[in-house]
């Protein structure tokens, strides 16, 4: 099954719905904030962009010879997100310590019926069933990793309810992402160098906070870094808050118009961190791709005035 994911085919119904279930014992298991050794490379939003999902393991080494630590929004935006959480979900369950699965904030019933998720699995097996069999799983997913016990990695951001990584690890996650509240925040929140503690989100959900924010958080805890994902990188990654915080973003050419680079961000033993950059998947290597799925073209760019583009960060 993992070697016909690999070559971006599709399970049948009933082989999903059973990898599903296998794959939720092996989460349940899992705490909530995972406890992850480095060496680890740190991946951001693949957004179903499946091809480059492959060329980010032709970069950085496949599993299980490398340890990856992937931060959540494996659907939605891109036209290969069964496909992506498809293949995600096999090497997770056939290498669990290999491989960590994060939650996002597409991680969701209510973002993936709007998003793209529902639709792409209602068009590629008839009905809802296969979105079920996901959303379901996606309760089951941890929603932060401590690195060696140096670094926090969430999809998203802090909280103002949130001060302790214990209160964290408290926290019923076996759930629908709610409205508000610190599990909200967690998938949804944004780091801002121009702010000061904690600013309702243009979002809409979670909250952006300052520099004053992170540091009281990292200190609490004994921590030295934050590392995230959830923003729309230019250039593949960013570095804030004088090195105490990093986003790291790993679709390339997002949504197939945006122009940006992905990266990975790989640290060491030691705790040092390297931002590998990569470019989309090269198109000799966009195969398996069947009769009524979109075509390998890009999406046309946002006229001018559109408010989401390139400058936009909340575009994820």
């Amino acid at each position: 099954a993992t070697e016909k994911a690999l070559n971006c085919q599709l399970l049948d119904s009933r082989t999903t719905k059973a990898l599903c279930e296998r794959l939720r014992l092996v989460l349940a298991k899992e705490c909530n904030v995972k406890a992850v050794p480095a060496p680890v490379t740190v991946v951001g939003d693949v957004h179903g962009q499946v091809f480059d999902l492959l060329e980010l393991f032709h970069i950085g080494g496949p599993v299980p010879h490398t340890n990856y630590l992937f931060l959540g929004d494996y659907v939605d935006r891109g036209p290969f997100s069964v496909e992506t959480i498809m293949l995600l979900a096999l090497l997770k369950l056939s290498h669990p310590e290999r491989i960590t699965l994060l939650r996002g904030n597409h991680e969701s019933r209510q973002i993936t019926q709007v998003y793209g998720f529902y639709a792409e699995c209602v068009r590629k097996y008839g009905d809802a069933t296969v979105w079920q069999c996901f959303t379901e799983l996606f309760d089951y997913l941890p929603i932060a990793a401590s690195i060696g016990g140096s670094i926090l990695a969430v999809h998203g951001g802090l909280s103002p309810s949130l001060h302790h990584l214990d209160q964290i690890r408290l926290l019923d996650r076996f759930a629908e992402i709610p409205h508000d509240g610190p599990l909200a925040d967690l998938m949804w929140s944004d780091p801002d160098p121009d702010k000061l503690g904690f600013v309702i989100s243009p979002r809409g959900a979670g909250f952006v906070f300052g520099q004053d924010v992170a540091w009281r958080f990292l200190q609490l805890n004994g921590l030295a870094h934050l590392v995230r994902a959830h923003q729309l990188c230019m250039t593949g990654y960013q570095v804030l808050f004088d090195d105490s915080l990093s986003t790291v973003w790993s679709a390339p050419n997002y949504c197939y118009r945006f122009g940006n680079t992905a990266s990975i961000l790989e640290i060491s033993e030691g705790f040092g961190r390297f931002f590998n950059v990569f470019g989309p998947a090269p198109e000799s290597e966009r195969h398996g791709q069947r009769p009524g799925d979109p075509p390998k073209r890009e999406l046309p760019s946002l006229r001018p005035g559109k408010s989401a583009g390139r400058d936009d960060p909340y575009f994820t």
